[in-house]
């Protein structure tokens, strides 16, 4: 009877894996046939093709599928240059109808690199959605179920890529951000952690120059390493050993600064003005192991997909003492079928705790994989309801 209630997608056996499957054998077949179906990326090229593709056959754990185009870029792939899979219209008619939006969006702020995304008549849900053929609500839903963001968040997006490209080309920041459309500095900055995971100087230098100090304290979890920039928390890890959470820092920071601070004592931002204390966010993240801090708010400095944001979000929603599955996370943001990809953003979580990822549960009740161990899990929902309840 449990069984029956756990959503297939949870079970491992719903149609998404099914598909994967059918697609896979396209793949491996060069089908012609499911041309203009999808798209698969290769996480190794960074490449995404048609299925029919002559190019060398990829290991099937470096693939991972798009509806269309336009998808696959969202997330960091090129096209194609043999294949060229942009060049196919899609089959399904409302994926092909996302297609022309996307294509719309582009070209609107490819032609126009002053347009403000936020406040452009053309851009709105309204105006998209008349150019679709759909009603404003059909359009955001058959944009958020191809492309996992809204149209307005993808016209954000193309903007924020257009100022990647200038930054990695060699202009300086100032040439950048009102070539890419931003008005000024201070609205840049204001979104640059949320897209850039660091500043847009930072970003050009392929994120050299980043600094992140760190503390490593002993927790009622075991070993707790906090790392932080200026602008807020950017790694919580729990482990046993220091030196397996300093190379898992340096592993999700590779080209950052990394300054070990033992006393866990506060830093200044470059302006000189004391933004947050490391040592007074060490301090609050223990005092809320103990349970004696439920409303853990602090700030994030993280690098995050559109998608990964939202989840996380949603995460921070959930009350102190309180769990939701991954089904009830993936309703509230508006993506009921992305149960495995709910799960994929809480288990790629940097911010444990501080995001507290550890408040998901499955289905039935039972709890799932979690980055510090089932055993950390488990004590910090029962520390939580324990605390809640007194």
């Amino acid at each position: 009877m449990m069984l029956r209630n756990r959503s297939r997608a949870e079970r491992g056996t719903g149609p998404s894996e099914s598909s994967s499957r059918s697609r896979w054998r396209a793949v491996q077949a060069r089908d012609d046939g499911a041309d203009g179906a999808f798209v698969y990326a290769v996480r190794s090229t960074g490449i995404y093709c048609r299925p029919s593709c002559p190019s060398r056959k990829p290991r099937r754990e470096q693939v991972v599928f798009f509806p269309l185009p336009e998808a696959a870029e969202q997330k960091g792939f090129r096209e194609c240059r043999r294949c060229h899979p942009r060049a196919l219209p899609m089959r399904d008619p409302r994926v092909e109808t996302v297609a022309r939006v996307c294509r719309e969006i582009e070209a609107r702020v490819q032609s126009d690199p002053g347009i403000d995304v936020r406040s452009d008549t053309q851009l709105t849900l309204a105006a998209l959605s008349a150019l679709a053929g759909m009603s404003p609500h059909q359009l955001d839903r058959a944009f958020r179920s191809a492309m996992g963001i809204t149209p307005r968040q993808y016209a954000d997006a193309q903007r924020m890529r257009r100022l990647k490209s200038r930054l990695k080309r060699g202009d300086n920041v100032t040439t950048a951000l009102y070539e890419a459309g931003y008005g000024s500095s201070s609205r840049l900055y204001e979104r640059a952690p949320s897209h850039l995971g660091m500043t847009p100087a930072a970003y050009g230098r392929g994120g050299a120059g980043m600094q992140i100090h760190y503390a490593i304290v002993g927790s009622p979890l075991g070993r707790l390493l906090v790392g932080a920039t200026d602008r807020g928390i950017s790694a919580l890890y729990l482990g046993e050993s220091d030196g397996m959470l300093r190379a898992a820092l340096r592993k999700e920071y590779p080209s950052a600064d990394l300054f070990a601070d033992n006393t866990a004592q506060g830093f200044k931002s470059q302006g000189g003005t004391v933004r947050g204390s490391l040592g007074e966010w060490v301090g609050k993240i223990l005092a809320h192991l103990r349970g004696h801090e439920p409303h853990l708010d602090l700030p994030t400095d993280v690098q995050a997909t559109a998608f990964q944001r939202r989840v996380w979000e949603e995460l921070r929603k959930i009350p102190y003492g309180a769990t939701k599955t991954y089904t009830e996370v993936a309703r509230a943001i508006g993506r009921p079928a992305a149960i495995r990809a709910v799960a994929r953003a809480c288990a790629t979580n940097p911010v444990s705790v501080v995001v507290p990822c550890h408040r998901v549960v499955r289905q039935d009740g039972n709890l799932a994989g979690y980055r510090w161990g089932i055993n950390r899990k488990r004590a910090l929902l029962e520390k939580e309801g324990k605390a809640a309840r007194t």
